[in-house]
């Protein structure tokens, strides 16, 4: 199995310097499966009873029945050496050392943006949370959250039926919380990913929360706060994003309504006001512009006039016939060439939209 080291670093759970000392003195974690304890003495910040938990978590039965549980339960892990493992999340202070996935783990590589909130919300913020959450999955973003009650539940479900959505947990992957949402849970690891840095029987914590709240903006571009009242953990997710250089939104609300005080607050220190889908995809475009520039300066005149006429909406074959001049077989000649250079997806037969490019 993959990843042994790094699995037995994330089952003692060192302090974040700790652990950084190790990496840096071993250069990789499938060295403290062989390392004696003079070698690991030598490494910087551990202490002898550092040492001697290491050793002794190296031959414990919790970290043979870990590496069991891993297997009969069909989970990834994934860890900082891995390829697959988030590059933005590696970018932020103090990145897991270890995710275990259920689910897909080639998935973060592509457009994450997180929809947070609080776990009481008003009939107004379920429904903007299910009308962008799903909005944005249907334009090709996977829609990252929680899992939690209220916000997080309606943006997954929103997200996973018009297309993928990822699950951060505060437990184990084996210990879902809430328990009403483990029918969730697994309809989205079918599509997406539900993923945790705690080993898999981990309980839900206190302490664990804002772990995760970190993980949830670090894989995302941005995070959209719907309503969070002055102390949610909403508004941890949004610091955290804040201090990791990611675009923050917040929906405003009531004035007089304590779940939206929050997101009223991040409004007044700088975070984007959102009223409707075309302020995030605005505001994000600035991401894609140069990208985007360099792309279209490669295609034909042609192919020019057929992208114009495509939005991030999606715009159906019978519209570019009407708005375009050109005859079918060349039309189709024209759209297989954007496709083929990524500039355009179909999203449904004979309907097509913009893709994001990053």
């Amino acid at each position: 199995m993959a990843h042994k080291g790094s699995i037995l670093l994330n089952l003692v759970n060192f302090a974040p310097r700790k652990t950084a000392a190790v990496l840096d003195s071993l250069g990789n974690t499938q060295k403290l499966l062989e390392a004696r304890g003079t070698q690991l003495k030598a490494i910087p910040l551990l202490s002898d009873q550092d040492v001697d938990t290491l050793l002794r978590a190296r031959d414990s039965r919790e970290f043979k029945q870990e590496l069991e549980l891993i297997a009969s339960e069909g989970v990834e892990t994934v860890d900082l050496y891995d390829p697959a493992y988030p590059a933005f999340l590696k970018e932020i202070s103090n990145p897991p050392i270890l995710l275990y996935v259920r689910g897909n783990v080639t998935i973060f590589s592509e457009y994450l943006f997180a929809i947070v909130g609080t776990r009481l919300p008003t009939p107004y913020g379920i429904s903007m949370a299910e009308d962008l959450s799903g909005r944005l999955a249907a334009l090709g973003f996977v829609i990252v959250s929680g899992l939690a009650r209220g916000i997080d539940t309606a943006v997954h479900r929103s997200a996973l039926g018009r297309g993928r959505t990822i699950a951060v947990l505060g437990s184990g992957l084996c210990s879902v919380y809430p328990k009403d949402n483990i029918p969730l849970a697994s309809a989205i690891a079918k599509k997406g990913a539900v993923i945790s840095e705690f080993p898999l029987r981990e309980g839900p914590r206190k302490e664990n929360f804002p772990r995760r709240n970190r993980i949830i903006s670090g894989i995302s571009r941005g995070v959209l706060v719907v309503e969070a009242a002055q102390r949610s953990g909403a508004l941890i997710t949004a610091h955290y994003a804040l201090e990791q250089n990611r675009e923050v939104f917040a929906l405003p609300g009531k004035a007089d309504s304590p779940v939206s005080r929050g997101s009223h607050t991040l409004i007044k220190e700088g975070a984007h006001l959102v009223d409707s889908l075309d302020d995030i995809l605005e505001e994000l475009n600035v991401r894609f512009t140069e990208t985007r520039k360099v792309c279209v300066a490669n295609i034909s005149s042609q192919e020019k006039a057929i992208f114009d006429i495509i939005d991030s909406e999606g715009t159906s074959l019978e519209a570019l016939i009407e708005k375009s001049s050109f005859q079918r077989p060349l039309l189709n000649t024209l759209i297989l060439n954007l496709q083929l250079k990524g500039l355009i997806r179909e999203v449904r037969p004979a309907y097509f939209q913009r893709a994001l490019i990053s």
